[in-house]
């Protein structure tokens, strides 16, 4: 079958998107500057799959390496662009970093395949919407002022997208908007791996579970939510893996209603830090210790998607809960403290 690009393939989704590509039947390549991924995880995909991906280690912001590499692959049909900075919190401290990142990366991935007929599924996020007026919130909803230059450079990089697929028709584009990703293989041979201090709170619970972490902190409990900590909507990244699938799937078959079109890859339902650490207290057995802190810049009060489009259009559900979400975390973290398989 076609032949995948996935940029930044070693990371937390585009490992588990690369997983699911090839148990579909597709060939992934991944190009990854390791920035915030181990190469380890080829590895781990290996033993998953029984198959190691075609890998190519640079950074996407050197445009003659990336001129280089469209040249010498003239058999990809498809492109999966995860490879990005994604912090909201360092965004903040790190403005010039992000935009420079994200930004770069894509206009060259776009100009090296402004000539060829390609399938482009874009990693995008929830942020585009800021604090929406009116939740769940659609595809169709405005676009809100962002709350961070993270959630700036996927409002400018959709923008970008739409402006490209407008002029280059050889284009089809999907943005596919998701919401928060947790959880990890059921295999526990791959899932979210923070180099440092984690910026996400599930990785930073599991890490309290274990004892990496002293305590975590509750960044808020003064929202207008029912327990006043901040709400979202968590997703399997297995579930999320596998809209990638489904949005090169459309593609490919020709049902896309337009080159540019944009998808909110969710649950649909809203669960708050509190809830969320309940959960993973209730699903393991195992008690946290969390204190409540002063809000963290950048973030947003609640949201949490309508994914009725997905469902209809692009033929895409979440099927795991909430349970499976946090057994699945816990379940890597015990594997990495058993095994150890990047060191």
């Amino acid at each position: 079958m076609s032949k995948i690009l996935v940029t930044g393939g070693t990371g937390y989704i585009g490992s588990h998107t690369v997983v699911e590509l090839q148990e579909a039947g597709y060939t992934p390549v991944i190009i990854d500057d390791l920035s915030n991924s181990n190469k380890g995880v080829l590895t781990q995909i290996e033993a998953i799959t029984g198959t190691i991906p075609e890998f190519y280690e640079f950074d996407l912001c050197d445009e003659q390496k990336v001129v280089s590499f469209v040249e010498n692959n003239p058999d990809i049909t498809g492109l999966i662009h995860f490879a990005a900075s994604k912090a909201v919190g360092e965004s903040v401290e790190e403005p010039l970093k992000y935009y420079r990142n994200n930004f770069f990366s894509l206009i060259n991935l776009l100009n090296a395949f402004k000539n060829r007929n390609i399938n482009f599924v874009f990693s995008s996020s929830c942020t585009v919407y800021g604090q929406p007026t009116k939740l769940p919130v659609t595809e169709s909803a405005p676009v809100q002022k962002a709350e961070s230059p993270y959630g700036n450079t996927k409002q400018v990089a959709e923008e970008i997208l739409s402006d490209t697929a407008n002029a280059f028709k050889n284009y089809q584009i999907i943005a596919l908007r998701y919401f928060n990703p947790v959880g990890a293989h059921k295999s526990a041979m791959i899932g979210e791996l923070p180099i440092g201090v984690p910026q996400n709170l599930v990785p930073f619970i599991t890490q309290t579970a274990i004892g990496k972490r002293a305590k975590i902190t509750v960044f808020g409990d003064d929202y207008d939510t029912p327990d006043g900590s901040a709400v979202r909507d968590y997703i399997h990244v297995v579930d999320l893996a596998k809209a990638h699938v489904a949005a090169i799937k459309r593609m490919e078959e020709k049902k896309s209603k337009a080159n540019y079109e944009v998808f909110n890859i969710g649950t649909g339902n809203g669960f708050s830090v509190l809830e969320i650490i309940k959960a993973f207290e209730t699903s393991t057995g195992v008690k946290l210790n969390y204190e409540i802190g002063p809000r963290r810049a950048g973030d947003i009060e609640k949201v949490w998607g309508d994914v009725s489009k997905s469902a209809s259009e692009l033929g895409w559900k979440a099927t795991l809960d909430l349970e499976e979400m946090m057994r699945s975390a816990w379940a890597w973290e015990v594997y990495l403290k058993e095994k150890n398989p990047f060191i």
